[in-house]
C-alpha cells in the first residue's frame, strides 16, 4: 500500500462519518492526520528519537483493528472493576462493572463521546505540533476508543480499578488507536492498573494517548504493565496534571513487545505537589524498549522521585531518557532521579541520559545514571551460601528489578508486580 502512514490515512478514510465528526471534531482530527501525513515519521535527526529507530515500522501496512476472539482465561485473575479492550475495542462480555462504588463513573471513551461530557470532547480536540508529537496527531486523528474515568470529590476508591488492553489474532498486521481520560477531583483517591497483554503470536501496532488530571489534595496510585506480544509494537504516552497537594504514585513495567515506547509526562502545577514514578525496563531477545520521562516543577514545594532500573540481554536495547525542568519561582522543589542498568550481554545495548534544569534558586536536585555488571561480591557471597550460580544471578536481578516498585507505597500491589517479573524472567526471550 505504501507504508505505515498512507495505511493509516486509509484506515482514517474507512472510518464512518458520523465517528470522524461526532461532537464536531471532524475538522481538528483531518487537520491533525494532514499535520502528520505533511512531517512524516521523525527520524533520528529528531533528538527525541535519536535512540529509536522507525524504519522498519515505517515500511509496514497496518489496516484498522477488526474484532478478536481471546480466551477468557486472560482476565480470569483480573478483578472486577475492570474495562477490558480487545483490538482497540470495548468488550462487554470481558468486562465488570457491578462492583462500582458510588461517586465513580468508569465507561469506554465512546459511550461518554456519545453522550454530554465536554471534557472528554476537550481534550480530543487538543493539538500537537512538536515534529517530536506525530504519534499523539495520528491518535488526535483516529481514535475514537479508550476510557473515561472519574472520581468524584473527597470519594476514595478502595478496590484497583483494571483497565485492559489485549491484542489478538484476526488476520494480518493491524493498528489500533486509543484515547484516554482519568480524573480525580479534589480530595479523591483511587487505584488503577493498566495491563497491555498478547494474546497470541500477533503482530500488531497500539497507539495510547493518556491524559490524567489530579485537582488539589487527589491520590492516585497508577500501575502499567506492558507485557505484549514479542511481534507488537506499542506506542504510549501519559501526560499528567497535578493540582496543589496532589500525589501521583506510579510503577511502570516494560516487559514485552518488539518495540515499545513509552512517554510519560508529569506537570506539577500546584504549590506541593508530589510524582513518585518507577519503572522496569526489561530488554532481552531483539526487544527494543524506549521510555522517556519530563517532569516539570512548575510551583513551590514540590517534589518527584523517580527510580528507574533497565536490564539488557541478548540483542535488546534499552533505552531511557529522564528529563527534570525547574522552573523559575519553583523554590523549594525537592527532584531526584536514578536510573541503574544491568547490561548482561555483549550484544545488548543501553543508552541513558538524565538532564536536570533549574531556573529557581533553594532547590534539592539531584540526578544520575550507571550502566554496569551484576556484583561479583554479591553473587560469590549468595553463592558461599549453598545457592547454584544461576539461582544466585536471578536473585539478583529480581531483587534489583523490583527497587522501584516501592515508589507505590502499596505492599500488595509491589508484591503483584513482582511476582510478572519473577515470570517474565522465567520465561525470558530467546529468540535473539
Amino acid at each position: 500500500m505504501g507504508g505505515l502512514l498512507e495505511s493509516l490515512k486509509a484506515g482514517f478514510e474507512a472510518l464512518p462519518a458520523p465517528l470522524v465528526e461526532a461532537q464536531g471534531l471532524g475538522a481538528s482530527r483531518r487537520a491533525a492526520l494532514a499535520s502528520a501525513l505533511a512531517d512524516g515519521l521523525p527520524g533520528a535527526r529528531v533528538e527525541a528519537w535519536k535512540y529509536t529507530s522507525l524504519r522498519a515500522l515505517a515500511a509496514r501496512d497496518f489496516a484498522p483493528a477488526r474484532a478478536g476472539v481471546v480466551d477468557t482465561a486472560l482476565v480470569a485473575d483480573i478483578p472486577a472493576p475492570r474495562l477490558v479492550f480487545v483490538n482497540g475495542r470495548f468488550d462487554a462480555a470481558l468486562s465488570d462493572r457491578s462492583e462500582l462504588p458510588d461517586g465513580v463513573e468508569l465507561r469506554p471513551m465512546s459511550e461518554a463521546l456519545d453522550g454530554d461530557d465536554p471534557r472528554a470532547v476537550a481534550v480530543f480536540g487538543r493539538r500537537f505540533e512538536r515534529a517530536d508529537e506525530i504519534f499523539a496527531r495520528l491518535n488526535a486523528a483516529l481514535a475514537v476508543e479508550g476510557v473515561r474515568l472519574s472520581v468524584a470529590a473527597d470519594t476514595a476508591v478502595a478496590a484497583p480499578l483494571h483497565l485492559v488492553f489485549l491484542g489478538a489474532p484476526s488476520g494480518g498486521d493491524q493498528a489500533a488507536h486509543l484515547r484516554h481520560l482519568v480524573e480525580l477531583r479534589t480530595g479523591a483517591s483511587a487505584t488503577v492498573v493498566e495491563h497491555h497483554l498478547g494474546a497470541g503470536a500477533h503482530r500488531h501496532l497500539t497507539n495510547h494517548l493518556v491524559h490524567i488530571h489530579l485537582a488539589r489534595g487527589a491520590r492516585l496510585k497508577h500501575a502499567r504493565v506492558q507485557d505484549e506480544d514479542a511481534g507488537a509494537s506499542l506506542i504510549a504516552r501519559t501526560d499528567a496534571v497535578l493540582g496543589s497537594g496532589a500525589e501521583y504514585r506510579r510503577a511502570d513495567l516494560e516487559l514485552g513487545a518488539a518495540l515499545s515506547r513509552h512517554e510519560l509526562n508529569i506537570a506539577l502545577q500546584g504549590e506541593g505537589a508530589a510524582a513518585i514514578a518507577g519503572g522496569v525496563l526489561l530488554a532481552d531477545g531483539r526487544r527494543h524498549l524506549d521510555t522517556r520521562l519530563g517532569i516539570e516543577h512548575q510551583a513551590r514545594d514540590t517534589r518527584c522521585e523517580l527510580p528507574w532500573r533497565g536490564l539488557a540481554d541478548q540483542r535488546g536495547r534499552a533505552v531511557f531518557h529522564g528529563g527534570i525542568l525547574i522552573q523559575a519561582g519553583a523554590d523549594g522543589s525537592d527532584a531526584n532521579l536514578s536510573n541503574k542498568n544491568l547490561l548482561l550481554s555483549e550484544s545488548a545495548e543501553i543508552d541513558t541520559q538524565p538532564v536536570l534544569v533549574i531556573h529557581a534558586d533553594e532547590v534539592k536536585a539531584a540526578h544520575g545514571a550507571t550502566v554496569g555488571r551484576l556484583d561479583e561480591t554479591a553473587l560469590f557471597y549468595l553463592r558461599s551460601r549453598g545457592l547454584g550460580r544461576e539461582q544466585a544471578r536471578q536473585l539478583l536481578i529480581q531483587a534489583f528489578l523490583r527497587e522501584p516498585l516501592a515508589a507505590l507505597d502499596d505492599a500488595g500491589l509491589a508484591e503483584s508486580l513482582g511476582a510478572r517479573i519473577t515470570d517474565r524472567l522465567d520465561r525470558k526471550d530467546v529468540s535473539a
